[in-house]
Formats: structure tokens, sequence, C-alpha cells
């Protein structure tokens, strides 16, 4: 059993207020499910005691934080009940669980054969096979493939020109940009190079461990989480803060290091910065300037994931999308849209999953948007899939709403 961090168990500090289980997604939909006062604070009492009171219903929760947000004591009722997890269940990971979190193993053989992937997870019978031999719900839309990777990309078109920037960052690009959605990360070399910044690549960049966190795999994340902050500290050496861009990328480098893998980032964290509020600062503070295209308009409504708020970072977003001009921007009420990375894939999960989502997806018909902003890749892929509704990440929406070349030339003088 690994020691437990008990400076950070302040479950004494609970109110017994209830406000936590106001806000459960989960224990609104599933009985099963205690709520998070029960399986934190309450339940750790008992589990300091004798591990023989860990609950298995804890692995019904979404780690969405949603719980540590409404909480007026400040107790890190989420980070309780995983670290629970970590420290009493003794189940091995499934191969669907193993299969979704091992996504440094995965990403490069599925890329490879893109083509090939994407079509047979698309056919029924496929999903249908998936469904019944390994537990992935046959009902998901699953994520399709990008035959180039970013990082191949990258190496090839952008690398030798970013020296010639006269300021430089580091990019935490994310498994997402690198093998789903690579477009996201040159929208992202786009942005930063107009406005004057070199991108410089996480030397040996590793998953930020999330899903592994999530899927008991926690050797493996701590192995992961300690190659990542020793390339941090180098890039850091080398006057270059971190850039990232998914707010569960970001929220795990910060918060789940120290809390659930005890990984040092005391020395790195100030120099984390997620990309909204990097340029918000920057174009505030009149560091840089930007050049918008002229005639440009969209009508978007802004999703704010569950890691967003509990990072307290969903500000910058907002008011740097409010910058651009011709932008409507409809700030959607606050709700989680049930995925929770790979939880809302497992068979077990589909229906809970949906049903959390439930009041966003309504929002989000009744409201009628363009495409909706979110900055979480798996919020995307649910929104997508349960509205038909694009959403864009708002790099993505500058990069589009910016005149990079006249902005480029303004910012090189």
């Amino acid at each position: 059993m690994q020691e437990k961090n008990i400076s950070a168990n302040n479950f004494e500090q609970c109110q017994k207020c209830s406000l936590c289980e106001t806000v459960c997604p989960v224990m609104a939909n599933n009985p099963e499910y205690g709520g998070p006062k029960r399986s934190g604070p309450d339940g750790e009492r008992y589990r300091l005691k004798n591990g023989i009171f860990y609950d298995d219903s804890l692995k019904y929760c979404l780690n969405c934080k949603r719980c540590e947000v409404a909480c007026p004591s400040g107790v890190r009722i989420a980070d309780l009940i995983q670290q629970a997890r970590i420290d009493f269940n003794r189940r091995p990971p499934k191969l669907r669980d193993m299969m979704l979190a091992s996504t440094d193993q995965m990403g490069p053989v599925a890329s490879a054969f893109a083509p090939i992937v994407n079509f047979s997870l698309g056919l029924a019978p496929v999903k249908g096979l998936l469904d019944v031999t390994i537990g992935l719900d046959h009902r998901r839309t699953l994520p399709k493939y990008s035959s180039e990777t970013f990082v191949r990309w990258f190496n090839k078109h952008a690398a030798a020109s970013q020296d010639s920037f006269r300021k430089h960052v580091s990019y935490y690009h994310g498994c997402y940009a690198n093998y789903n959605y690579p477009q996201l990360a040159k929208d992202f070399v786009a942005v930063m190079n107009a406005f004057g910044y070199g991108v410089h690549l996480i030397e040996r960049e590793r998953c930020c461990g999330v899903a592994k966190i999530a899927n008991g795999m926690i050797e493996a994340a701590t192995r992961d989480a300690k190659i990542n902050m020793a390339a941090f500290r180098k890039s850091i050496s080398a006057g270059r803060d971190i850039i990232t861009v998914s707010t569960t990328c970001t929220m795990t480098l910060l918060e789940e290091y120290p809390e659930l893998l005890k990984v040092d980032n005391g020395d790195v964290k100030a120099h984390i910065n997620l990309v909204e509020q990097f340029l918000y600062k920057a174009i505030a503070s009149g560091e840089v300037k930007p050049v918008w295209k002229e005639g440009w308009k969209a009508r978007a409504a802004y999703h704010c994931p569950c890691h967003q708020e509990r990072l307290g970072l969903g500000i910058f977003t907002t008011e740097l999308l409010k910058m651009i001009p011709g932008m409507e921007l409809i700030e959607l009420e606050s709700n989680c849209c049930g995925i929770a990375g790979t939880y809302g894939f497992k068979k077990e999960n589909f229906k809970v999953s949906q049903m959390i989502g439930r009041p966003l997806f309504d929002e989000i018909a009744a409201v009628a948007p363009e495409f909706v902003a979110c900055e979480c890749e798996t919020c995307k892929w649910q929104i997508e899939m349960s509205t038909g509704v694009a959403v864009k990440n708002p790099v993505s929406i500058l990069a589009d709403a910016l005149d990079l070349q006249k902005t480029s030339e303004l910012n090189s003088l």
C-alpha cells in the first residue's frame, strides 16, 4: 500500500453542509453512488481506521471536482476519493481500461494504420464486438486518428523556423492534439508565431496520466509524471514557460501530480500556463497586439469544462473570446457533460454518462449556436456526439478570427 499523504487529508474541515451533494452529477443520476460527502470525508474517517471500510462504489466518482468547487471549507473531496481508490482498490485494470489509458502506446499504432482503424471503429459489427468482448459501449462514437501526428508534422514543417523568434515557449500538446486532431496543435503554433513566440516541443513528452490515474495504473502514471517534470525543468532552465491547451492535462499537471502521484512540482507550477490565460494577459497588457479579420462574425456558446472550473481559469477564455470583434458569445450554465475522460466510453457507465450530460445538451439545443467553444477534447467528443453541434477549441477560433499575417507583421516590429 502506498503511504498516505495525511497532510492533504483535510476532511476534518468538512462542515457537513452537503453543498457538495447538491452539485454532484453522479449522485443525481446513479443511486448506487453514495455521493461526495459519504465517499469523501465521511468514508475517510472509517478508512483511516481500517481499509475494510473501503466501498467499491467509489469507482462511480467522475473526478469532475465540482464538489471541491462548491465546498466552502476547501476540502479536497475528489482527491480523498481518488486517493482511497489508489490505496484500497485491489482489482487490476481490465484490458479495456489499459487500452483506453495507454495513449502513448496505442496512439502511434492507431495513427500508423489510421484509415483502417477509423473505418473499422465506425462499423456497427466492430462496435458490437467491442461491446461484447471488452465492454466498450457500442453506442459511443469513437474518436478518429490522424495518419500524420502533430509531432511528425512539426518536425517536418515548423521546427526549423522557431529559433528565429525573439520570445520562446515550450508547448505541452497532449495526446489528443498529437494523435487525434493535429489541426489544433497547428493552430496553436500559427497563433503563437503570429504573436511573436517561437514554439518548442517538450523533450520526451508523456501523457499527463489522468486516464491512468482513473483506471488504476498508478505506477505507470507516476513514471510518466516524473519524465514530464524532468523535461519541464529543462525547458524552464532554458527560459521557456510551459504552455498547455487541454484543461484536463493542465489540471493533472498542476494538481494531481503532487496530490495523488506524490510527484513534486512546486518549482514548476508557476511556469505552467493554459494558453487562454497566457494570451489574455499578453494582449490585455499590450505585450502583444492582435489584428482581426475584417467582417469575421460568429455566434458561439461557451461550455466551461469541469476541470476548468476547478482551476478557476474560465474567465480568461471568455474574456479572450469577447475581445474578438464580431463574436457573439453565450455563456452556458455550469453543467458537467458526463463523459469524464474514459468514464463515458465504458458500457457500465454509458447510460449515466448521457443522463448527466442531458441538461447541457438541452441548453445547447435551445441556444442553437453556430458552434460550441470549449477547451476540453473529451467534452468535444461528448457534445458533438450527443447534440450534433460542432465544438471548437478557443485556439482554433483565434486562428480563424485573426489576420495571422498582419498580426505577425505588427508583432515583429
